[in-house]
């Protein structure tokens, strides 16, 4: 038997995904409990991200984004979610394939996981066909958010937030080195 049909570690990685996919799936469904709040950090130049202009020009290489008060029209797809945030007070449409992701945590539990990504992983972008390119519609009114704060604000608050407990799991230990 071929030692690359079973590439544990690629298997390990799309079951934890799946996990990301559910949570993220049941925020859509039923909101966010109380206390609960998704940092999901992704690569913006990811075949399949679409989000604007000024915040890829921001943010060339990677983006957190959170999931807490405000967000809007949230749906998840077999591939990829889509969310309505708010920055600088304008309200804009992210698509993010669950493979872009590079880490996701959930502070108030606390729970983290962490994804390598490798150069030779297949990009599954097949859902993300029918995905709208909402990012040049204009928004119409939005609340002012967290998201509004200055940046040296937000990196300070989001190293509070990072859990004090728990486990990040990292899925290097698992890889063969070529």
């Amino acid at each position: 038997m071929d030692q690359e049909l079973l590439q544990y570690n690629r298997i390990v990685e799309d079951a934890l995904r799946g996990v990301v996919r559910t949570a993220v799936s049941q925020a859509a469904d039923f909101g966010l409990p109380d206390q609960h709040s998704f940092y999901i950090t992704f690569l913006t130049a990811y075949p399949g991200v679409l989000l604007p202009d000024r915040l890829r020009t921001d943010y060339p290489e990677e983006m957190t984004i959170v999931l807490e008060h405000q967000f809007w029209d949230l749906g998840v797809f077999d591939a990829h979610f889509e969310v309505d945030l708010s920055f600088n007070r304008q309200r804009e449409h992210l698509v993010i394939p669950f493979a872009a992701i590079t880490s996701f945590a959930d502070p108030s539990v606390p729970f983290g996981l962490k994804f390598q990504l490798t150069d030779d992983e297949p990009i599954d972008t097949e859902d993300l066909t029918g995905a709208v390119d909402l990012l040049d519609t204009p928004a119409g009114d939005v609340v002012p958010t967290i998201d509004d704060r200055q940046e040296g604000e937000v990196e300070e608050e989001e190293e509070a937030a990072k859990p004090t407990t728990g486990e990040v799991v990292s899925l290097d230990a698992f890889r063969t080195k070529k």
